[in-house]
């Protein structure tokens, strides 16, 4: 089933184009790392199909029953705040912001109003998710008061807050330890194997990276890109 289509798209930032007419499709359960050097427009592709960044030709469209609240985001450690004063359940539970609307009728029409609390599903799928990523004994910490590693599992209980469909990682293991490293890559490996979540991530470990994903997209200087698939 396709969750993604992205259809001849090109991209760019500064008046440069980075990415020049690009074309796949990101089926479910599929495990696609991106890997490219620096400038060849690895995260502006991420935050494009997030819809965080313009394209500049082309057209990114969703598959059936698929919407962009259904992708979940870890971004790059370095664009975290790491002294955010918050505790690891607030965080995760935060997560949950993008399901936090309901309908109102209005005349003919309905109209979408923000929701100023979390219910009881919600906080439920927080507990779970701190649990599924091995942080429930830090639930109450101050989130700043984490290792690096311990952080990005944080952020990552969030994403699935946000989506248990498809997560979308920048350079998820960037910064962190060799054993950090091999238990995140562990874990990712284990959500799209076992929960069946697909996965898309930017990585620069070429060696780990690529041990598990099926697909390899290679973006290179001069907006050129090659897709692989892993047999």
């Amino acid at each position: 089933m396709t969750q993604l289509k992205i259809d001849k798209v090109s991209l760019g930032y500064d008046g440069n184009i980075v990415v020049k007419d690009i074309s796949f499709d990101v089926n479910k359960g599929d495990y696609l790392c991106i890997i490219g050097e620096n400038g060849t427009g690895k995260t502006t592709l991420l935050k494009s199909l997030l819809n965080l960044h313009g394209i500049c030709d082309g057209e990114i469209t969703l598959g059936e029953d698929f919407k962009r609240t259904d992708l979940g985001y870890l971004p790059q450690h370095r664009d975290v705040q790491k002294d955010f004063p918050a505790s690891v359940y607030e965080i995760v539970l935060s997560g949950n912001l993008n399901k936090c609307t309901y309908l109102v009728p209005f005349k003919k029409w309905k109209i979408q109003v923000a929701r100023p609390f979390f219910n009881k599903q919600e906080r439920q799928a927080a507990k779970e998710n701190m649990q599924k990523v091995g942080i429930e004994d830090l639930a109450k910490r101050c989130y700043r008061e984490l290792s690096g590693g311990q952080q990005q599992r944080v952020l990552l209980a969030r994403a699935l807050c946000a989506s248990s469909k498809m997560i979308l990682l920048d350079e998820p293991v960037a910064g962190l330890d060799p054993d950090a490293t091999k238990e995140m890559y562990e874990l990712i490996n284990k959500l799209n194997k076992d929960d069946g979540i697909t996965v898309i991530m930017i990585s620069h470990d070429l060696t780990q990276a690529l041990k598990n994903c099926n697909r390899v997209l290679k973006l290179e200087k001069g907006g050129k890109w090659k897709m692989e698939e892993k047999k």
